[in-house]
């Protein structure tokens, strides 16, 4: 008789967010899951504790698409460079997380609750914090710095996918645009006036913009601390 197939972790926490992906958060299961991988749900305990653990391979793979730090010869140097490259290590994490999140929307709870539980996670959270702490900001300044640029993130995240719901719904790229370009001038003309930005702009540019200026506030921060 032939042996059990083994499963590869890589391979489990893969199935697991195809899963998700595909019919949602409250599809996932141990039981679903072993359906997906084509083995028993008492072998696939064998490879993942609980539910706690099955909720953290999830994570895992979300934040694995967001990819390794790039090199330090990939950042800015040279002897001004200090400012500038605390903040361009920051944009290049913030930036792959948000890609990954919004790959993923089905699993945002999870990383709202789950993100620092991790092995990714806690690699992704550590290399974030190490790109904050070179503004200076130490303890309860990095604390705060840490948790806007992550809150950034993922409400970020968040509201694209709401976009892409509403338009859907709408049967329109960008109905959300539209409805709020309906609105009375008079009454709502800065709305009016931020919905006519972003129908010129792409939410990874509006990303950018905004990840600037909370950059912007730790740096300010940083300058007072």
């Amino acid at each position: 008789m032939p042996g059990r197939r083994k499963l590869q972790r890589r391979q489990i926490q893969q199935a697991a967010l195809d899963l998700v992906d595909r019919d949602g958060l409250h599809a996932l299961s141990m039981r679903s899951l072993a359906r997906e991988l084509g083995t028993g749900t008492m072998t696939l305990y064998g490879y993942v504790a609980d539910r706690a653990a099955l909720d953290a391979l999830v994570v895992a793979a979300v934040l694995d698409e967001a990819g390794p730090m790039p090199a330090d010869d990939a950042m800015p140097g040279g002897e001004a460079a200090e400012d500038a490259e605390w903040r361009a290590r920051a944009a290049v994490l913030a930036l792959a997380a948000w890609r990954a999140i919004c790959a993923h929307p089905n699993a945002i709870p999870l990383i709202l609750t789950v993100r620092l539980s991790s092995g990714p996670a806690l690699a992704h959270g550590e290399a974030l914090l190490a790109a904050l702490a070179g503004s200076g900001l130490r303890g309860e300044g990095l604390l705060a710095a840490f948790r806007a640029v992550n809150g950034f993130i993922v409400g970020q995240a968040q509201v694209q996918t709401a976009d892409l719901r509403i338009a859907v719904e709408k049967g329109a790229p960008d109905a959300a645009i539209a409805s709020a370009m309906s609105l009375d001038l008079a009454q709502f003309p800065h709305l009016r006036e931020i919905a006519a930005a972003a129908a010129q702009t792409t939410p990874e540019a509006q990303f950018r913009a905004g990840l600037r200026l909370v950059l912007d506030g730790v740096a300010a921060a940083a300058s007072v601390s």
